[in-house]
């Protein structure tokens, strides 16, 4: 007699989740319908300065934002608040750089320099609330402290990401051959490594559904807007510059925020490796504790750790390749073995010791938390020291 088969229940789960369509809103197709007509007002009002490329580009960035809006909901209402407050910024400029310091609402909060220390403060918040919910006794409280850091997460990213935008048309107003993307110095992309430090972690809040890693998430944000303040006291960073011209090419607008897609990554992972570190701790010493309690457990936060190197090793891979070809457009040559290069590759080849050690000899747990700690201060190496103190073709720091 034939033994029926049976199908697991995994798999039968993951047969009766409805399709996208099916999960559609309406307010998903307002979203895919506000970034279609900001995309064609853009291409309106640019189409005789772009090039086939260009708008090729801009068609594959307003898809992406489509695609990724119905993927995390959170990212619609992110980017209509972004858009709203960057148009409000650049209106209220004008055609006027002064109007920076004559205009109250730019002056305190939306000129690009305000709305970058705003930004900062607000990571500050966040880590102090994300901490408070950690440690404190109150089961309530801590619920009631995660819940305010994760607003002042989204706050701070939101200014973050609304001073670059109004920092564009800064670059525009200031002068003649000063108009440029703000990616192009030091402090400009440490503002745009908290920007995707903090998205990345918000990311997994949302969708892990999990607030108690953000002290540490946030821990590493924090120390990188002392270094804005650092620029800012010590060589007036915020300061718009005369932009490089070996800078002025479409390739920065790709290259640089997929790299930086790798570095908010590989931070992200690091401090989740120090939650498993401390995690590990507690169950050794205080098993039921509070921080024991409100941390995840083992198992998902060495799964976390390994997904968000994964991820970093994907998108610094990628760009590398965009880098090399830009290289090639630039400097006439792919690879230079210029010392920012050299490092990538070593950060690359780390990360892919990482991931090939835990899938061929199954690696897991402390040593894999350290060597993510370990990873972060190479690429740290390589993200400030090499561009800043080594000379060569990327040395186009402030120091």
């Amino acid at each position: 007699m034939s033994v029926p088969h049976t199908v697991p229940h995994n798999v039968m789960d993951g047969l009766e989740k409805p399709g996208l369509l099916q999960r559609m809103r309406l307010l998903d197709w307002a979203w895919g319908l506000f970034v279609v007509l900001g995309a064609t007002v853009i291409y309106l009002m640019l189409h005789h300065m772009m090039s086939n490329f260009q708008i090729a580009v801009l068609s594959g960035w307003a898809t992406v934002l489509v695609g990724f809006g119905w993927y995390w909901r959170p990212f619609q209402a992110l980017t209509v608040a972004v858009a709203a407050l960057s148009v409000l910024g650049i209106a209220l400029y004008g055609s006027q750089f002064s109007n920076g310091q004559t205009d109250p609402i730019l002056h305190w909060w939306l000129s690009s320099a305000t709305a970058i220390m705003w930004s900062s403060g607000l990571f500050w918040a966040a880590f102090l609330a994300y901490l408070l919910g950690l440690v404190v006794r109150s089961d309530h409280l801590s619920e009631r402290a995660l819940s305010i850091g994760s607003v002042f997460a989204w706050a701070a990213v939101t200014m973050a990401l609304t001073a670059l935008m109004v920092r564009w048309r800064e670059s525009y107003l200031f002068g003649p051959g000063f108009g440029m993307i703000p990616i192009e110095d030091l402090f400009d992309v440490f503002v745009l490594f908290n920007i995707m430090t903090g998205l990345l972690y918000l990311f997994f809040e949302t969708r892990f559904r999990q607030r108690s890693l953000g002290a540490m998430a946030m821990s590493i944000i924090c120390a990188s807007t002392l270094f804005l303040v650092f620029l800012e006291v010590k060589f007036n960073g915020a300061a718009i510059s005369m932009v490089n011209p070996e800078l002025r090419s479409y390739w920065i607008k790709i290259h640089v925020p997929v790299l930086f897609v790798s570095y908010g990554s590989f931070a992200f992972a690091a401090m989740v490796g120090t939650a498993y570190l401390l995690r590990s701790h507690v169950e050794r010493t205080n098993p039921n504790g509070r921080i024991a309690r409100r941390l995840p457990d083992l198992e998902t936060i060495d799964d976390v750790m390994y997904r968000y190197n994964a991820l970093g090793f994907v998108f610094i891979a990628l760009g590398i390749i965009l880098g090399a070809l830009w290289a090639e457009q630039a400097w006439g040559a792919y690879w230079s073995w210029d010392p920012k290069e050299t490092e990538a590759l070593i950060v690359l080849l780390n990360y892919a010791a990482w991931l090939h050690m835990r899938f061929t000899k199954g690696w897991r747990g402390k040593t894999m938390a350290w060597w993510s700690i370990i990873g972060m201060i190479v690429m740290t190496a390589g993200f400030v020291g090499v561009d800043v103190f080594l000379p060569g073709l990327h040395s186009f720091g402030k120091l």
